[in-house]
């Protein structure tokens, strides 16, 4: 029996990550970039879909890779209507939630059109997402914001999140169902979520305003002040909600998104650098604590995980901070292919549960 490739896919804002697994096995990884240049033309992120798969096609193409034995497609999962975890197989009801934005438009929306759009293609392969952004598993009291008009929603690294916790739970020899865990992503966005028996009961909103703040995202702000900066006249809708997202958090503060230049610049002493460096890791390690109240303390770990983990003195202003609750355990980084790549042999294999969006 010949082994079987599996295609994962996983569209940014100016790149698209995807890569190539021959069963369990990396065969090659890339990523391409995306000028402001040559994205300037399209009006809304999801015009961009042949544009990006025909760069994957192609670097295929290059790289004399038998098509036929392509036997899945996997996109990271984008802003579709909330859903519970799992692997979903893309349909056309799907695809036309991601085309419209049904929740919103963000890069994330293509990796289920750009599988579907190279599945078809190759006629053979299936096409999937996993653990899309907008996985929903909140506890009902969860839900409550403390104004009926605005209802606290599930947006996070629920990819990440997941994969890492499983990873976890495999390496000490029990089910990820089995445990509660706190599991905090520090990249561009920061989501802290409590896990529950293989649920997300409590999460920030890492999307829009809520939590932390990130090297791009404002995190919670306080809401009068807020208000009174809508009022202003001093800023349109669009500049107010990139304060939001994209221009808020660090590199409001310092110029830079890269939290790794941060880092740098507080090493060499600058007294800013550092104040927003130990801000960012005191507003994470009081998020933790509020997760570790929505598991009445009894957490059998803490996950630091994103590219936030690499930086040491972030660790441990962290762990300082909560190691009181429970045991930190750190995976650097974020590894969405694989996980992408083997949610789909799971499917292939009949391990896992293909399930339909409705």
């Amino acid at each position: 029996m010949i082994d079987r490739l599996i295609l994962a896919i996983n569209p940014g804002s100016t790149s698209t990550k995807f890569s190539l697994f021959e069963e369990e096995r990396l065969v090659f990884e890339k990523t391409l970039r995306h000028s402001s240049e040559e994205l300037k033309n399209f009006a809304r992120i999801t015009d961009q879909l042949h544009f990006r798969k025909n760069l994957i096609m192609n670097e295929l193409l290059e790289r004399k890779i038998d098509l036929a034995r392509i036997a899945a497609v996997v996109g990271r999962g984008g802003l579709v209507k909330p859903i519970e975890s799992g692997i979903y197989k893309v349909n056309q009801r799907m695809k036309d939630d991601l085309t419209a934005g049904v929740s919103g438009q963000h890069a994330s929306n293509l990796g289920g059109l750009i599988a579907d759009d190279i599945a078809t293609s190759l006629y053979c392969s299936s096409a999937y997402i996993v653990d899309p952004v907008v996985v929903d598993e909140l506890q009902s009291v969860a839900r409550i914001s403390g104004h009926p008009e605005i209802e606290r929603k599930s947006i996070f690294h629920a990819l990440n999140q997941k994969a890492v916790a499983r990873v976890y739970a495999a390496s000490t020899g029990r089910k990820y169902e089995d445990l509660s865990l706190i599991v905090a992503h520090m990249g561009g966005g920061v989501s802290i979520g409590a896990h529950k028996n293989g649920k997300v009961i409590d999460v920030n909103n890492a999307l829009n305003g809520d939590g932390p703040f990130s090297p791009e995202r404002s995190g919670g702000l306080p809401s009068g002040q807020l208000v009174d900066l809508c009022f202003s006249g001093r800023f349109t809708h669009d500049e107010l909600m990139a304060m939001l997202t994209g221009k808020g958090g660090m590199v409001a503060y310092l110029g830079t998104n890269n939290f790794i230049e941060v880092c740098k610049m507080a090493e060499k002493g600058d007294k800013k650098a550092i104040l927003i460096r130990n801000a960012a890791s005191y507003q994470i390690g009081k998020e933790i604590g509020a997760m570790a109240a929505v598991l009445n303390g009894k957490a059998d770990a803490i996950i630091l995980t994103g590219g936030m983990a690499y930086q040491d003195t972030n660790i441990e202003n962290i762990r300082a901070m909560v190691e009181f609750i429970a045991d930190v355990v750190v995976y650097p980084g974020e590894d969405e292919l694989k996980a992408l790549a083997f949610n789909g042999l799971l499917a292939l294999n009949g391990k896992i549960e293909i399930k339909t969006y409705i």
